[in-house]
């Protein structure tokens, strides 16, 4: 059983800074490409950056230049460092990730994580 936990969320003023963490456990030989949703009050939830095993990433227009997604291949972990914050970026914050197993690539997420920005 795999699971997904994302650390980090919080409330921070308009400019500030939040690191948000995320951790992949259990049977797990390998994980392919991770990455960080959001999902704000009433609107579908949006890509917000991913990152391939090789470490190639995107991101959404919204959030470059202020986001930087990185991961840890040794611990499972994937990460996204939040800067310049802004009010219109409060929202769950949902990490993803595929793992394969044998021929087959599971998709996972994590419960997430309330980040909320004051403005």
């Amino acid at each position: 059983q795999v699971q997904l936990v994302e650390s980090g969320g919080g409330l921070v003023q308009a400019g500030g800074s939040l690191r948000l963490s995320c951790a992949a456990s259990g049977s797990i030989f390998s994980i392919n490409a991770m990455g960080w949703y959001r999902q704000a009050p009433g609107k579908q939830r949006e890509l917000v950056a991913t990152i391939t095993s090789g470490g190639s990433t995107n991101y959404a227009d919204s959030v470059k230049g202020r986001f930087t997604i990185s991961r840890d291949n040794a611990k499972n972990t994937v990460y996204l460092q939040m800067n310049s914050l802004k009010p219109e970026d409060t929202a769950v914050y949902y990490c993803n990730a595929f793992i394969p197993n044998g021929i087959y690539e599971y998709d996972y997420w994590g419960q997430g994580t309330q980040v909320t920005v004051s403005s």
